[in-house]
């Protein structure tokens, strides 16, 4: 199934990048690193049920460069995750610290199961497993793994407990994204979001009522919650938010707090679709609403050929991973709606998982605001980085970001 010579990564960024190359942007030799990763793990570990039943788990780990430093990305739990998957978002998180200058390469994992299927001791199993197979390829200078989808901060605590029982070593930075007691950092779980509200904070620093600026987010997970109530404690007017059920939108400003609270607030996580202090709308309408700010926070590829002609937010800010569709991109640039790329916009997340690196390896503990201002410094010395160079170069802001990635990665 899979061709030993070359692994299929994220088709949008490939065609993005032999796009910019095919424009003299970046020379053969940046497209040559980019084409195969460094290292490729695969494995079927059995782990014994509460049942007493065998259970044979299929893993991966990518590591796809490591020309600044070791490996640097997340394990995901998900039926779907195959080597292609993996491959491709290794492939984008050795663009993404490189742009934020991080002495990291890209990596990535993941474990095709669906952890609802399995018990809290199973999940333990199928962690420490994990890390029992691909242990040697792991450590604080090789290869640091981190949270993704469907893994938490306990399932990072179970992995690090594993790595120390195999090596014998005592040693934190081996994974990030721990709880606080276990070594974890001040400000990781907002972090994703917190990195994009302080570009939007760069943006538009030059308008003093807030107020003026409609937003509209599509999703209200982690990332989508955090950044509505952010930009909403700012002064910012947030219209509409969504959730996979519904969008809600109110053209005078939700009420963040009171919608934050139905949600989050009971015993159990509640839908949208039940919220009835604001209009229910599609998230396709959310989507195509006239406000000066539209924040993708939750699927990829939900701005299309099929409805780009009816965006009209004056500013998307990608923070989600790969909202918007190649082709749907070229008529964005020809309607001179900026988009700020995803590669930047939610950069946040790896920057922070860096400083619990950096902490572990010091022996030390920053405050939430140092934590916050180095985010604050590197995310915004990056996003000038990016429009200076688009700007020199008439470039959009994704390619300059892409072509600053590559030649970082290239060490040009």
């Amino acid at each position: 199934m899979y061709s030993k010579d070359e692994i299929v990564v994220c088709k949008k960024s490939k065609l993005e990048i032999q796009n910019i190359f095919n424009q003299g942007i970046i020379d053969r030799d940046d497209l040559k690193i980019l084409k195969h990763p460094r290292r490729i793990l695969c494995a079927n570990y059995p782990i014994i049920k509460d049942n007493g039943e065998q259970e044979i788990i299929t893993a991966f780990r990518v590591l796809y460069n490591n020309n600044l430093g070791p490996g640097k990305g997340g394990i995901r739990f998900h039926p779907s995750v195959d080597l292609d998957e993996v491959s491709e978002l290794a492939f984008i998180m050795s663009l993404k610290t490189a742009l934020v200058d991080l002495p990291f390469g890209g990596a990535k994992g993941g474990i095709r199961i669906d952890p609802k299927e399995f018990s809290k001791t199973e999940l333990e199993k199928i962690s420490r497993g994990y890390v029992r197979e691909f242990c040697k390829y792991f450590g604080p200078q090789i290869d640091v793994p981190a949270p993704d989808v469907n893994t938490t901060p306990e399932i990072m605590g179970w992995m690090i407990d594993e790595y120390n029982k195999i090596t014998g070593e005592n040693t934190k930075a081996f994974i990030t994204g721990k709880t606080i007691e276990n070594g974890g950092s001040e400000g990781r779980d907002k972090s994703t979001a917190m990195g994009g509200f302080y570009i939007l904070q760069e943006e538009y620093k030059e308008i003093q009522d807030k107020l003026k600026l409609k937003v509209a987010i599509q999703g209200f997970g982690n990332a989508g919650s955090v950044m509505a109530n952010l930009l909403q404690a700012e002064g910012y007017t947030v219209v509409a938010v969504s959730d996979s059920s519904t969008a809600i939108y109110n053209e005078r400003g939700l009420d963040i707090e009171d919608v934050f609270n139905y949600v989050y607030g009971g015993d159990k996580k509640q839908r949208l679709i039940g919220y009835s202090n604001a209009k229910q709308i599609s998230n396709e309408e959310l989507l195509e609403l006239d406000v000066d700010i539209l924040v993708p926070a939750a699927l990829g590829g939900v701005i299309t050929i099929q409805n780009v002609k009816n965006i009209k937010a004056k500013n998307i800010l990608e923070l989600a991973n790969g909202p918007i569709t190649v082709e749907a991109e070229h008529v964005l640039e020809e309607k001179n709606i900026q988009v700020i790329p995803d590669l930047l916009a939610n950069a946040g997340g790896v920057i922070v998982s860096y400083f619990e690196w950096d902490q572990n390896l010091k022996e030390e503990h920053w405050s939430l605001e140092d934590v916050n201002n180095k985010l604050k410094d590197r995310i915004i010395t990056a996003y000038k980085k990016v429009l200076e160079v688009a700007g020199k170069e008439s470039l959009s802001l994704r390619k300059a970001a892409y072509k600053i990635a590559i030649q970082k990665i290239n060490k040009k």
